[in-house]
């Protein structure tokens, strides 16, 4: 292993980059280092997103990395991976910022839409001019959100006429676009639709009290009349299977934020029991501080492992949807047990947001329920080794 590789990559696994791709790694390590940890914790403790940093991530090359766009060419599914990795090991707000509008909005535009709404949406996204966010889940609709979509949207004239609620919808307070999923009153189905800010009969409203990802923007957002040209109804969506689609990617994108998150955590853990003292020495000493950072440290390497061969299947173009529910399910489950261990580890400490611990703790929650539960995820892939729906 070489010195410059992370503290929590103990297998080396960033080595598989090229050399060109590590150098750039290496650069936006510097800037999320340099730049964003310094003011992480302000934010997420007073919930306030630092919109003055929105333009410094385009120019360090954080956005669009997934795609062949004009101006960006994409990188491997292993480097955009340990992007993901990067940025959430600093903070998974700002992991889920980006998640947010590369994966799910962008991506939805990308895989969804004309070569004329790329155009005329995807460069202003890849300059972080037009900020993105993806609007699927809904007050009364959760996991059951395909069976249960209440949006509805309605073809008047030239144009459609959308009716409904969205909860939970991440970047939404401020996002110049919104990706909107509602179900078509004229034949059931789920199509796919781009309302822009300001349109009128749109409104979006932060939600309060979230103890976890506390620096992401959640709205509720409602649309009461709301009329939209024909041409923002995004040509490819015209069924869930669509939804899916884009789904399916961004899974494998929120097992790499749950490797940073608990990577995050246990370097944390790792450089406080080297400088904390009890008993006369510092307690990495001690047999059962050892015995935690060796769990900590097996699981970050499973984690990390599994999400590397995810990349690797997604660029040979044969990724699933059970690989993707099982290393989101798997990834987020260990994220629980190893910021949880970390937490343990600081003591009394470890609930002060100085620490950073605290931080990391509660944001695992959220990337255990996003994305798919841990029991749908379960249930996908229980269908893929079985042959037999287990759904309801």
């Amino acid at each position: 292993m070489t010195d410059d590789l992370i503290t929590g990559d103990l297998y080396a696994y960033e080595s598989l980059l090229s050399a060109d791709e590590r150098e750039e790694l290496a650069g936006i390590r510097d800037f999320l280092q340099r730049e964003i940890k310094p003011r992480v914790n302000e934010h997420w403790e007073a919930a306030t997103f630092p919109m003055d940093l929105i333009p410094r991530f385009a120019e360090a090359g954080l956005v669009g990395r997934s795609y062949d766009t004009e101006g960006s060419p994409r990188g491997s599914r292993l480097f955009t991976g340990f992007i993901a990795l990067e940025t959430s090991r600093v903070d998974p707000s700002m992991a889920t910022f980006l998640g947010v509008h590369n994966g799910l909005a962008m991506g939805s535009i990308v895989n969804l839409g004309s070569e004329e709404q790329k155009r005329r949406w995807l460069p202003g996204m890849l300059a972080l001019e037009k900020i993105g966010c993806f609007a699927l889940t809904e007050p009364h609709g959760g996991s059951d959100v395909a069976l249960g979509l209440e949006t509805t949207a309605r073809r008047d004239g030239d144009g459609w006429v959308l009716d409904g609620a969205k909860r939970w919808i991440g970047n939404g307070t401020f996002a110049d676009l919104v990706v909107v999923f509602a179900r078509d009153l004229a034949d059931d189905s789920v199509k796919t639709f781009v309302v822009e800010k300001n349109t009128p009969g749109f409104t979006a409203t932060k939600m309060e009290g979230k103890y976890a990802l506390r620096t992401v923007q959640n709205a509720d957002v409602n649309f009461e009349g709301c009329r939209i040209p024909a041409g923002n109804k995004l040509d490819g969506g015209n069924t869930f299977a669509d939804v899916n689609r884009v789904l399916e990617l961004t899974r494998g994108g929120v097992a790499w934020n749950a490797v940073g998150c608990q990577m995050g955590a246990f370097e944390a853990a790792l450089a406080y029991a080297k400088e904390r003292e009890q008993f006369g020495r510092p307690i990495a000493g001690f047999q059962l501080i050892q015995d935690l950072l060796a769990r900590m440290a097996g699981n970050v390497t499973a984690s990390l492992g599994m999400a590397v061969r995810v990349a690797q299947l997604q660029e040979e173009g044969v990724f699933r949807d059970d690989h993707a529910a099982l290393a989101k399910s798997y990834v987020t489950s260990q994220a629980r047990q190893t910021v949880a261990w970390a937490r343990e580890l600081f003591g009394g400490n470890g609930i002060l947001i100085e620490h950073d611990v605290v931080r990391f703790f509660n944001d695992a929650e959220a990337l255990y329920s996003y994305e798919g539960t841990r029991e749908i995820n379960q249930l996908i892939v229980g269908r893929a080794l079985t042959g037999i729906s287990a759904f309801v």
